[in-house]
């Protein structure tokens, strides 16, 4: 079995491969949430083209039943590659990303 470089256990859930387990447990936080009715739904893997076709792509985007939207990333660590992207994407665009 290859290990993650970063240490991350693949996991899959409802049919879905997740990179690490913590965003598997996201993944089902927001199922509860949606079912409980606290947001109305969500989306996974959102794309973020940039400059020199760079793309970012972020774990979820939330449309809370307050009118709120937030786009989150689950992260263990915080790579320079990631840091630079996501100071990219909220320079490009009107967002703030927040971290889980």
């Amino acid at each position: 079995m290859l290990r993650h470089k970063f240490n991350a256990i693949n996991t899959e859930l409802d049919g879905i491969k997740f990179p690490s387990k913590k965003e598997a447990q996201r993944y089902q936080e927001l199922k509860r949430l949606q079912h409980n009715g606290e947001i109305l739904f969500f989306l996974r893997q959102i794309p973020f083209h940039l400059v020199a076709q760079v793309k970012y792509v972020c774990d979820f985007l939330v449309f809370w039943s307050n009118g709120q939207i937030t786009f989150e990333d689950v992260k263990g660590l915080k790579t320079d590659m990631y840091k630079l992207k996501k100071k990219q994407v909220e320079a490009t665009y009107p967002i703030t990303i927040k971290e889980i």
